[in-house]
């Protein structure tokens, strides 16, 4: 009996005892957790920090594959505008040397100019076709817009070129004509003028119907240059110092500064 008494007691004492804590037990629970917070503060904060830095990190990433992106897309812009342009400038020059060829049988050879001189009494051009292409000395050398000269020394794989610009009057001696007026017009390239930037035409007959804004062909005489180039555009006409006979100014058609591609023209005595 006693037994049983102390032990329901043990059983009351513990349920009143689970109802509420005791004031040790308060004050131990309040001091533990004021002094948890002072580290789990911290402890947030540096877990935060981590977690800052590794959302930084990303955007770094994701900003250099965004930057990287936009500089492969800048290249691949500049290099596709490059090659329209490159597309439209060849199918331009195709689109001469087909309308050539339905005047004139010739063969044009494209060649990369490689090199110039930076002689000014002596400007020539270096190409990338020689002697292994069937370049000869003498063929005339020619641009989409214009004459440029003709190939003066041949080696096996490059060629120099004497642009007309270069020649003095003895050594030019282009026999000319008139586009359109073949027949009745006809005068020698004589020199150019490097103030005026002007090619002179010389012999012209005191009838001769040339006149100004007519385009300056080459007309095939002498078996040097072919028929039929275009060397440009007459500017004006004067009386020549007897009198006798005329001289006019030509404004040259090709452009002799930016010079990247030129045409070998080859005749059929001429080519392989």
């Amino acid at each position: 009996m006693v037994s049983f008494i102390l032990f329901i007691a043990v059983i009351g004492f513990s349920i009143s005892s689970k109802a509420g804590l005791t004031t040790p037990e308060k004050f131990l629970r309040d001091t533990t957790g004021y002094v948890q917070q002072w580290f789990y503060k911290p402890a947030g904060y540096i877990a935060g920090l981590f977690q800052a830095v590794g959302d930084l990190r990303k955007v770094y990433e994701e900003n250099d594959r965004l930057r990287m992106t936009a500089a492969a897309y800048a290249r691949d812009k500049v290099e596709y505008n490059a090659i329209r342009q490159e597309n439209e400038r060849l199918q331009e020059k195709l689109k001469f040397t087909e309308e050539q060829k339905k005047i004139y049988d010739y063969n044009y050879l494209i060649a990369q100019v490689v090199a110039v001189s930076p002689d000014a009494y002596n400007r020539t051009l270096t190409i990338n076709l020689g002697a292994r292409e069937g370049i000869r000395e003498r063929m005339a050398v020619i641009s989409e817009k214009g004459m440029i000269g003709y190939v003066s020394k041949v080696s096996e794989l490059t060629s120099t070129v004497m642009p007309i610009t270069s020649l003095n009057s003895e050594e030019s001696g282009i026999s000319a004509t008139v586009l359109g007026k073949q027949n009745q017009s006809f005068g020698i390239l004589s020199g150019y003028n490097s103030e005026s930037q002007r090619i002179l035409m010389t012999k012209i007959a005191a009838d001769d119907p040339i006149k100004k804004d007519d385009i300056v062909i080459t007309s095939g005489l002498g078996n040097v240059f072919p028929r039929g180039m275009v060397i440009g555009t007459v500017e004006s006409i004067q009386d020549s110092d007897i009198g006798l006979t005329r001289i006019a100014s030509i404004k040259l058609s090709a452009d002799f500064d930016h010079l990247s591609e030129v045409f070998v023209v080859q005749t059929s005595g001429t080519a392989e």
